[in-house]
């Protein structure tokens, strides 16, 4: 075994760019003897500025190639040199297509050689880097998605010796949006063994904060958010995570396209229709098989650049309309820049199947499938050649007539097939899962019943020879009319009203009859019922239908309870007294199932008791109501009225001493059953030294927070007299005495 390159972890910081990578893959060839040929291929857009790895004095570092065994031991970490550079040609191999400018794609290859001896599980080579191409429509944040290229060497308990299958032609670097594009994908396998080709998903590998291996974090740029302490050493063991596709692309449907991209597993062509413009990553598998037994399976990861094309010559034929409309055909050349065709209507019955007109027709003599060539500017430099295949069989176009709309009650349904088919055509009716029979391969079935009502989608399959045409309409089943009444309460107080709520239906008109069990009857949609005296009462509905489907449906209520109530009922007196005497006294006479009362009383008061005493603070007229409740949850009230009448007092002292003895402090008028109140002090010189419109209000000797003197002060009263209604001016003297 050769001398392994063992690597001491020197972290270097290397500015590289995140944005180059469109594709590469790995193979490997066995010398004998332990000893293998390494090579990797990676492809780089020319118009970004980061190099190669492994290139001296680009300042892109190594390129590193991490071995492990099967028990993910690392084997060891291996500078694998300089690439060998050359230009990928954007060829397309088609004279009538002009190759763009702006597409360059650099291959870069390296070759190693690496000894490593026969062990169980053989080994696994990776090769990891960051980033693919920002512009890439296919996967989620292109630009900070690295790569992983790696392969498999299978142990001896496998094969003896093994060397990877290798592609015959370097990938596409661009395809025409809109044309037909195929590509032979297919490899050789120097040992012979079975290769199986499919499209599958390219992997991921380092990201934008460590691009490459043995590398300081890359702290600057949109691609890393949050840079790690340090970069790994070495690529990580398998498995790798697949990149992400952005919905709705994924590994079988990598780029947009139709029809959509896909290759024979056999030939390893692949087979597209693009028809959209920019960056798609793609990947291939080859999976190699040998005894048929899968040993290795090699990847390609690539990117392809839809481009729009210039087409000199295209030749086109427009798509069959349908594969059974008899055997005559007029075909429509949808050429384009060719002045002279060549057509050729694949019938091998004859050598006069060919025309040279741009839109010719033929009558073909036998049913079957043709493949139709045209071929546009015959012999020129420029010619363009594509084929079809047409399907020439009798004509199969099916429906049904239109069913009417039947009732639920004893609907059975009769179908037939019209149209234009053949008598050995075969019929599949589908009448849904709500039907018996749900499904008949009869041509005319009959008595199809449904056992619910509803709208029902039915569909007819025919199929002649290999044709196939479908006829879909809908039936409808009236159903039956449902009635129902809307939340009813089953128990009430008397005397009951009742506002019943209708909630019947029907796919038809309804009317509707009720019926009460006091014996009134109502045509209303929704009628207002009194039910009196208490007990328990019922209630009919009847929804009908008078025209199509003629039907009723009841539904009845028969417990509706009508509970008594109490009655509320109090005497009081006096009913008639005045502010002088305000205490009224309230005696219950309500009725004796009451288990709650409560009053309110008309001046903000309320009480809970049967019976009561309350004083009034004011004279008015106060409304009394009693509320009553009985056991069943019953109520009851009654309301009487209280006058408390007026009453007329003046009275005005003559003298006071404010000393705070709390004896004749304050000089405070008696002032009773008086409104619009202003009472004002004066001081023999006349200026106002009290005012006050409160009649519990006095003056208590002071002017300005100070004690006036002892003397004599002239007093005036103005009020309204609520007795006798009449306004009131007093003017009086007081002794303010002072005891000193």
């Amino acid at each position: 075994m050769k001398k392994l390159f063992l690597i001491f972890i020197c972290f270097i910081s290397f500015k590289v760019s995140a944005t180059h990578i469109v594709g590469g893959e790995m193979i490997y060839d066995d010398l004998g003897s332990g000893n293998y040929k390494i090579t990797l291929k990676i492809y780089r857009d020319c118009s970004v500025t980061a190099p190669f790895d492994g290139l001296p004095g680009s300042g892109s570092g190594p390129a590193w190639l991490t071995v492990y065994d099967a028990l993910n031991n690392l084997v060891g970490v291996f500078d694998i040199g300089a690439p060998v550079i050359t230009v990928v040609p954007p060829a397309i191999n088609n004279p009538c297509i002009l190759t763009p400018n702006h597409i360059c794609v650099e291959q870069g290859i390296y070759t190693y050689n690496l000894n490593l001896p026969p062990k169980t599980g053989g080994y696994y080579l990776i090769y990891q880097r960051c980033c693919r191409n920002n512009t890439i429509l296919n996967i989620v944040t292109p630009g900070g998605v690295g790569s992983t290229y790696y392969t498999h060497i299978p142990g001896p308990e496998i094969v003896a010796s093994n060397n990877s299958p290798r592609f015959t032609n370097l990938p596409p670097i661009f395809v025409c949006n809109g044309l037909k594009f195929t590509f032979n994908h297919s490899a050789i396998d120097p040992d012979g063994d079975q290769l199986v080709y499919s499209i599958c998903s390219p992997f991921q590998g380092l990201d934008g904060c460590c691009p490459t291996l043995l590398t300081g974090p890359n702290t600057t740029g949109p691609q890393c958010q949050s840079p790690p302490a340090s970069c790994p050493s070495e690529a990580p063991p398998p498995p790798y995570a697949p990149i992400l596709f952005l919905s709705p692309y994924s590994s079988g449907y990598p780029i947009a396209s139709n029809p959509a991209f896909s290759i024979n597993p056999t030939t390893g062509v692949l087979v597209g229709t693009p028809n959209m413009n920019g960056q798609w990553v793609f990947g291939i598998c080859v999976q190699e098989f040998r005894n048929n037994q899968l040993i290795n399976t090699h990847y390609r990861d690539f990117q392809i650049n839809v481009v729009t094309c210039s087409v000199t010559v295209l030749s086109v034929i427009q798509d069959q309309p349908s594969k059974c409309m008899g055997n005559t055909f007029n075909f429509n050349n949808q050429s384009v820049g060719g002045t002279e065709f060549n057509w050729d209507f694949g019938d091998l019955s004859t050598n006069g199947d060919t025309s040279h007109v741009v839109h010719p027709n033929y009558t073909y003599t036998d049913t079957g499938s043709f493949v139709v060539t045209l071929i546009a500017n015959p012999g020129k430099p420029c010619a363009d050649t594509s084929q079809k295949t047409f399907y020439v069989y009798p004509p199969l176009d099916i429906s049904f007539p239109p069913n009417l709309k039947q009732c639920f009650r004893s609907n059975a349904f009769n179908f037939s097939v019209t149209g234009v088919y053949l008598p050995q055509t075969t019929f599949n009716w589908n009448f849904s899962s709500a039907a018996s029979p749900s499904t008949s391969t009869l041509q005319n079935p009959a008595n199809i019943t449904y056992t619910n009502a509803g709208k029902y989608y039915v569909k007819l399959i025919a199929k002649q020879l290999s044709c196939i045409d479908s006829f879909i309409d809908t039936i409808r089943i009236v159903g039956r009319p449902v009635a129902k009444i809307n939340n009813l309460p089953t128990s009430l107080c008397n005397p009951a009203t009742v506002a019943f709520s209708n909630g019947s239906s029907c796919d038809l008109p309804l009317s509707y009859f009720w019926q009460f069990s006091n014996g009134n009857t109502s045509t209303l949609f929704e009628p207002t019922q009194i039910f009196s005296p208490p007990g328990v009462y019922g209630v009919t509905l009847t929804a009908i239908t008078t025209s199509l489907c003629i039907d009723s449906n009841a539904v009845s209520v028969t417990n509706v309870t009508v509970n008594p109530s109490p009655y509320a009922g109090f005497t009081f007196s006096p009913q008639i007294t005045t502010i002088f005497d305000p205490e009224i006294t309230i005696n219950n006479a309500a009725s004796n199932d009451v288990i709650s009362w409560n009053y309110a009383f008309g001046d903000g008061a309320t009480s809970g008791f049967p019976y009561e005493k309350h004083i009034y603070e004011t004279y008015g007229d106060y409304t009394i109501t009693q509320y009553v409740t009985n056991n069943f949850g019953c109520s009851n009230t009654i309301s009487q009225v209280v006058k408390i009448l007026p009453e007329f007092r003046f009275w005005v002292p003559n003298a006071f001493t404010p000393d705070e003895s709390r004896l004749n402090d304050v000089f405070l008028p008696i002032v009773i059953g008086v409104e619009e109140y202003i009472f004002e002090i004066y001081d023999r010189w006349g200026e106002k030294i009290f005012k006050t419109t409160d009649t519990k209000k006095g003056w208590n000797g002071t002017f300005k927070g100070q004690p006036c003197k002892q003397d004599i002060y002239v007093w005036r009263i103005t009020f309204l007299n609520v007795v006798s209604q009449k306004d009131e001016v007093h003017y009086g003297h007081v002794t303010l005495m002072t005891n000193l």
